[in-house]
C-alpha cells in the first residue's frame, strides 16, 4: 500500500483528524494481537508445550526488538507510514495462520513472526504523532494515543475469551486477523509526514545497519528507565493467567485482571501527559516508579481475589503514569532527523525489558504455585532499580505550552 507523497504540514491545531485516525488505527492493532493473549497459555498446553509457556510473550518480544533497528531507520528514510502497514500486514497474516500451527514448533515459530507486527507498527506511529503535534502537548497526546492503545488492549482480550467461550479458539484466531485489517486500512488513508527531502525508495540496502544506526545514545536514560519498568510487564503477562487460576477466576472473570489493569491505566493517561508538560518528565516517572513498586507489593502478597485485583489496579495507575511520559521524554530527546531511531531505541529497551521478564517468570515459576512470590518480588527490585536511577536524573526544562 503506497504512502501517499505529499508532506503534512506542521498541525496548527493540536489535534488533527490525523491525529484521530491514527489513533483509531492503534486501537485495532493492540486489539488485534491482546485479543489472543488469556488464550494462548491453555492453548500450548493443549499442543504439549505447557513448559514453554514463558516463550509465549519472549519470542514475541525477541523479533519486535530486534527489528526496531530496521524499524527505526525505515521510517527516517522511507516514511512512517510504508513502517505501519508492514507491521500491520505481518499481525494480519500470523493471525489468519494460527489455526494452522498445531504443533508446538510450529505455533512457537508464529510468535516468533507474529513479533515483527509491534517491531514496526508502533514505531512508525509514535514518530508519525510526533510529526503533526505541537513540542508542548506532546506529553498530552502520548496521553491521548496510549488511552487508545489501552482500549484495544483491554478490549482485545475480553472479546477473545467470549469469541473462544461461545465459537471457537479458530475464530478468535480470524478475529485478531480481521481487526489488524481494519488497522492496516485505516492507515491508507493518511498522508506521509516525513519531509519529501528526507524520504528515499525502499532498497534492501537500507537493511544493512552501522552500529551508529542501531542505537541512539541521545536517549540512554529514557530507554532504561523503560527496560528496568517493562520488566515486571513481561512477568506479569506470563503468570496472571495462573495466578486468576489459582485463585478461582476462570470463564468470563479470567480476563479480570488484565480489565482492572487496563481500566486503571486509561483513567490516569491523560493526566500523565498533561502532568509531565506540566511539571517535567523526570518528576512524573518518579511518581509512576513508586505506584509501580506499590502495586507489585500486592501482587507478592495477594492472598485473595480483591488484593490480586487491588495489585492490577495500583499496576495500571502506575504503566499509564509511567507510558506515555516515557513516550513524550524520549522524542524530546531525539534529534529531529533521527526521530524514528530514538522511537526505536526506547522500544528495543521496552521489547527487552518484557522478553526477559517473561522468560525470569516462565523459568522462575516453572508451574509451581508456590512460587509466584518470588516472580513478583524480582519485578519489584526491577522498579525499585529504576526508581533509584530517576532520583539521581536533574529533571529537564519544561517545555512552554501553547494553546
Amino acid at each position: 500500500m503506497p504512502a501517499a507523497t505529499t508532506t503534512a504540514a506542521p498541525a496548527t491545531r493540536p489535534y488533527t483528524a490525523g491525529f484521530w485516525l491514527m489513533c483509531l488505527s492503534s486501537f485495532l492493532f493492540f486489539a488485534s494481537f491482546n485479543l489472543l493473549l488469556p488464550e494462548l497459555p491453555d492453548h500450548l498446553t493443549r499442543l504439549g508445550g505447557g513448559r514453554y509457556k514463558g516463550f509465549i510473550i519472549a519470542l514475541f518480544t525477541v523479533t519486535a526488538g530486534l527489528s526496531r533497528p530496521f524499524s527505526g531507520k525505515l521510517a527516517d528514510t522511507v516514511g512512517r507510514i510504508p513502517v505501519m502497514v508492514f507491521g500491520s500486514l505481518v499481525c494480519f497474516l500470523c493471525g489468519f495462520f494460527y489455526p494452522f500451527a498445531l504443533t508446538v514448533t510450529g505455533f512457537l515459530g508464529l510468535r516468533l513472526l507474529h513479533g515483527f507486527s509491534t517491531g514496526f507498527k508502533p514505531t512508525g506511529t509514535a514518530a508519525f504523532i510526533a510529526d503533526i503535534v505541537p513540542v508542548a502537548r506532546r506529553g498530552e497526546a502520548m496521553g491521548l494515543l496510549g488511552v487508545t492503545g489501552s482500549l484495544g488492549m483491554a478490549a482485545g482480550p475480553a472479546f477473545g475469551s467470549w469469541v473462544a467461550e461461545h465459537y471457537s479458539l479458530n475464530t478468535m484466531f480470524y478475529c485478531s486477523s480481521g481487526l489488524a485489517l481494519l488497522s492496516l486500512l485505516v492507515q491508507g488513508t493518511l498522508t506521509e509526514t516525513l519531509p519529501q527531502a528526507q524520504r528515499q525508495r525502499f532498497s534492501f540496502s537500507l537493511l544493512k545497519l552501522n552500529w551508529n544506526e542501531v542505537l541512539e545514545p541521545q536517549v540512554f536514560a529514557p530507554a532504561l528507565v523503560t527496560l528496568l519498568c517493562m520488566f515486571p510487564y513481561g512477568a506479569v503477562l506470563t503468570v496472571i493467567p495462573d495466578q486468576s487460576r489459582l485463585l478461582g477466576l476462570a470463564g468470563p472473570t479470567k480476563g479480570l485482571f488484565y480489565i482492572c489493569f487496563t481500566v486503571a491505566s486509561l483513567a490516569v493517561r491523560l493526566v500523565a501527559g498533561k502532568s509531565s508538560d506540566t511539571y517535567g518528565r523526570v518528576a512524573v516517572l518518579r511518581w509512576s516508579a513508586g505506584i509501580l513498586a506499590g502495586g507489585l507489593a500486592l501482587l507478592v502478597w495477594a492472598p485473595s481475589v480483591p488484593v490480586f485485583l487491588a495489585g492490577a489496579v495500583v499496576f495500571g495507575l502506575g504503566t499509564g503514569l509511567n507510558s506515555p511520559t516515557l513516550y513524550a521524554w524520549t522524542i524530546d530527546l531525539s534529534h529531529p532527523e533521527r526521530r524514528g531511531r530514538g522511537v526505536a531505541t526506547m522500544y528495543i529497551a521496552l521489547e527487552t525489558g518484557i522478553g526477559v521478564g517473561a522468560l525470569m517468570a516462565g523459568w522462575v515459576f516453572d508451574n509451581q504455585p508456590g512460587r509466584l512470590p518470588w516472580v513478583h518480588t524480582a519485578s519489584l527490585a526491577s522498579v525499585l532499580g529504576a526508581l533509584v536511577f530517576l532520583m539521581l536524573q536533574r529533571p529537564a526544562a519544561v517545555p512552554a505550552r501553547t494553546t
